[in-house]
């Protein structure tokens, strides 16, 4: 809309008159600029202006012209039905990103959120609150490593499933995840065995105090000063430190990274046509996340890495729930009412030695003696093969 020019007109005067009282210095600049409701800094470009072309250099000259850069109204109205109709349950970071890659349109993220706002398609923002300092990220990859789970609805018409995100701190990448029925130590041992086969190991793992993560006999103590848990003897067993956060802000970063997951993979998992869980992993691992690390994924101080490669070492065991029992005389090892039987071997008989049962992150059992494997067994007790691979510590 167009403003009257005789309001126009009057505005311009006003502001002449104030900036002529300032040059007689009848008042101050600053309460030249209070006046006229500008900075400082403006009110001295008007009166840079005012000095070479008098009231002329006070006319705003954009007044009555097309601006080049205007975005159509077909652009605006396109806009706003792609996101009323097809992306309703999007975030205006996730929709813009469709909006741009699929659709074509040439609109930045900073206008298309003032559209959707001016247009009640967007709600916005509410106060921050309290400011606090972020922790520093760590200087390399690998120096620490954030897990946890968040409980979602992520399939409509499903019950909420458990997502585990494995992170590394520096650089902010998903490292591993997996949908799963309920988080617990099969679950975050999985996570951690992808973590070492793929990247190696690791310096520090930073989780929540969940029961899976420690032991707390009392809760106004805190966790128990001795950890002897299966993901804990893991940890210990490589040499990873672990650290337990004592509420969820500190776990800020990772938070914040299930509060982007939360607005974006339930809607690309709608959107794909993906309705059971098996297929949202594969999803989920081929899709999601390398574009999650591809978008999200910051530069680290340093571009060396902590991680170690690990070799000479049976990683299936030494990442498992393990259990002591004791070789019958018949060579069967008791276990959750199963009698696993063990094959003979040319070696020795195992006849009353303390052998170690393995609960395997694929759902499998094993033996060993010694940090030597002797048999694989299905969750039936079923034998499926036996091994002689060995365990070494690591260092």
């Amino acid at each position: 809309m167009q403003t009257d020019p005789v309001a126009r007109q009057a505005r311009t005067m006003t502001r002449a008159e104030v900036i002529r009282k300032a040059i007689e210095k009848r008042i101050t600049w600053q309460q030249a600029a209070d006046i006229c409701q500008v900075s400082p800094r403006h009110l001295l470009r008007l009166r840079q202006r005012y000095e070479l072309y008098e009231i002329d250099g006070l006319r705003d000259r954009r007044t009555g012209k097309r601006q080049p850069t205007r975005i159509s109204g077909a652009t605006v109205e396109k806009l706003c039905r792609l996101k009323r109709d097809l992306y309703s349950d999007f975030s205006v970071r996730h929709f813009h990103q469709f909006a741009t890659e699929r659709h074509g349109l040439k609109v930045s993220y900073t206008w298309s959120l003032v559209v959707l706002q001016s247009r009640g398609l967007a709600p916005k923002a509410a106060s921050r609150g309290k400011y606090r300092r972020r922790r520093e990220r760590r200087p390399m990859v690998g120096m620490l490593i954030h897990q946890d789970g968040s409980t979602h609805e992520w399939l409509v018409g499903l019950a909420p499933a458990d997502l585990i995100v494995t992170m590394d701190d520096a650089d902010g990448r998903i490292l591993h995840g997996q949908f799963v029925a309920q988080e617990g130590t099969q679950s975050s041992l999985q996570s951690i065995l992808q973590v070492l086969r793929k990247w190696g190991r690791f310096c520090e793992f930073y989780t929540d105090r969940g029961s899976h993560y420690c032991r707390t006999s009392d809760a106004r103590q805190g966790p128990d000063e001795a950890q002897d848990g299966q993901v804990s003897r893991v940890l210990k067993t490589l040499g990873i430190r672990q650290i337990l956060a004592r509420s969820p802000e500190a776990r800020g970063r990772s938070e914040r990274a299930f509060g982007t997951i939360q607005g974006r993979l339930p809607q690309e998992l709608r959107l794909a046509g993906i309705k059971d869980y098996d297929r949202a992993n594969r999803y989920l691992h081929d899709h999601f996340i390398p574009d999650f690390n591809r978008r999200f994924v910051v530069t680290p101080a340093q571009s060396e890495s902590a991680f170690v490669r690990l070799a000479g070492m049976d990683l299936d065991l030494l990442v498992s729930a393990t259990h002591e029992r004791v070789v019958q005389k018949d060579n069967t090892v008791a276990f959750e009412r199963l009698f696993l039987q063990l094959p003979p071997s040319r070696e020795r008989r195992y006849v009353r030695c303390p052998v170690i049962v393995h609960e395997l992150v694929d759902g499998t059992l094993a033996v060993s003696y010694q940090g030597k494997r002797l048999a694989r067994f299905d969750r039936q007790g079923v034998l499926l093969t036996s091994a002689t691979r060995t365990i070494k510590k690591a260092a």
